[in-house]
């Protein structure tokens, strides 16, 4: 990858950059496709306008980065602490992902959609999701505690355990039967 600090309406495709130092970059209408960045370290970096297609971007550090309008398709998100990001003006979109293992919390996430994606053993914990889309997501232990999910739209999702006394839920969507789930901490029977 070029070693300029500024890069702008480039296209990187088919490269493998596993447990590189890439940090420290400001990325403006890039396109990422079928790349390797797993482990990388992307912290202090600065993603405007761009696009990661097909990616790996397991265990990657992003200490600091920014995300501005990037969206996420095809892509394996494992391991990250996005906890850590510069949490100003993120606005992202993943579609078809493979979330796992990943930190998203005290974050604001409000309109963040989360389109037919894996998403497995994420921690939402103390985040603003108001109005965020999961439909047709697949939410393996995932954890939503003290998190606003308020307009959040759940239509389709399945394999998720939200506690309506423990989450702010109000107009969230939910479909049948999958809405039955909200009842488990409970502890009724349902015939």
């Amino acid at each position: 990858m070029n070693t300029q600090k500024s890069l702008e309406n480039k296209t990187w495709q088919n490269i493998s950059l596993v447990n590189q130092e890439l940090g420290d970059k400001e990325f403006s209408s890039c396109i990422f496709k079928k790349c390797d960045f797993s482990q990388s370290d992307f912290s202090d970096s600065v993603f405007n306008n761009c696009k990661f297609i097909d990616c790996n971007l397991s265990n990657i550090k992003v200490d600091q980065c920014s995300f501005q309008n990037v969206s996420f398709e095809n892509c394996k998100l494992m391991g990250v602490a996005f906890t850590a990001i510069n949490s100003l003006l993120i606005n992202w979109d993943f579609k078809n992902c493979l979330i796992s293992l990943c930190d998203f919390t005290r974050l604001g996430l409000k309109n963040t959609k989360f389109i037919n994606c894996e998403i497995r053993e994420v921690d939402f914990s103390s985040s603003d999701l108001s109005s965020a889309d999961f439909s047709n997501s697949d939410l393996s232990r995932t954890k939503f505690v003290n998190s606003i999910l308020e307009k959040a739209d759940f239509s389709l999702a399945r394999n998720y355990y939200i506690d309506p006394t423990l989450n702010k839920i109000k107009q969230a969507h939910f479909s049948y039967p999958e809405v039955l789930s909200l009842l488990d901490g409970f502890e009724i029977i349902i015939k």
